[in-house]
């Protein structure tokens, strides 16, 4: 933010999929530009904690860093996620496995503030709209994300970064 002086990364420019891609080219280095295709960037398939099959494959962009981790993004546009800005795939080690979220593969997500956490918001019991938090969120709350959705029998992919936040960048699961 910084950078340009700005109050927020709206603010400071992060407003839109082209300057998401910007800010990732800008700020990491790029060895593999994937486009919009998650292979050859990502695995084949992934599969959460419990064994349940997920998808890495809904993102925008998808790129490889020098460091061999695999990374792909999504922009939030402010109408319909807040203060939510950016979600960013991460597979620590690339296309190697063991492909598992929240062992080798996580979701991060980035706000307007500048803050890295988990997601902030669920889906209401009674099916209408979302249920959204303040982020930094508290450690309550991502540990029901983790045993919820993360270790859980979910579609959902939510949950793991929060954990390993909460246990210092450990995983004791």
């Amino acid at each position: 933010m910084t950078d340009n002086n700005a109050i927020n990364l709206r603010e400071a420019g992060l407003n839109s999929v082209d300057a998401s891609v910007d800010f990732i080219k800008e700020n990491f280095k790029i060895v593999q530009d994937c486009g919009t295709d998650a292979v050859p960037c990502f695995a084949d398939s992934y599969k959460k904690l419990s064994g349940l099959s997920v998808t890495a494959n809904d993102h925008e962009r998808y790129f490889v860093l020098a460091n061999g981790a695999s990374i792909a993004t999504t922009f939030r546009s402010q109408k319909t996620y807040g203060d939510m800005v950016l979600d960013i795939f991460v597979d620590s080690n690339g296309k190697k496995g063991p492909n598992i979220l929240g062992r080798d593969f996580f979701i991060m997500y980035v706000y307007n503030n500048g803050v890295i956490d988990d997601i902030n918001f669920e889906e209401k019991a009674d099916g209408d709209g979302l249920d959204i938090t303040v982020v930094p969120l508290s450690s309550d709350y991502r540990e029901r994300m983790f045993t919820t959705y993360c270790k859980g029998n979910t579609n959902h992919r939510r949950g793991c970064f929060g954990k390993i936040l909460n246990d210092n960048w450990q995983m004791n699961y």
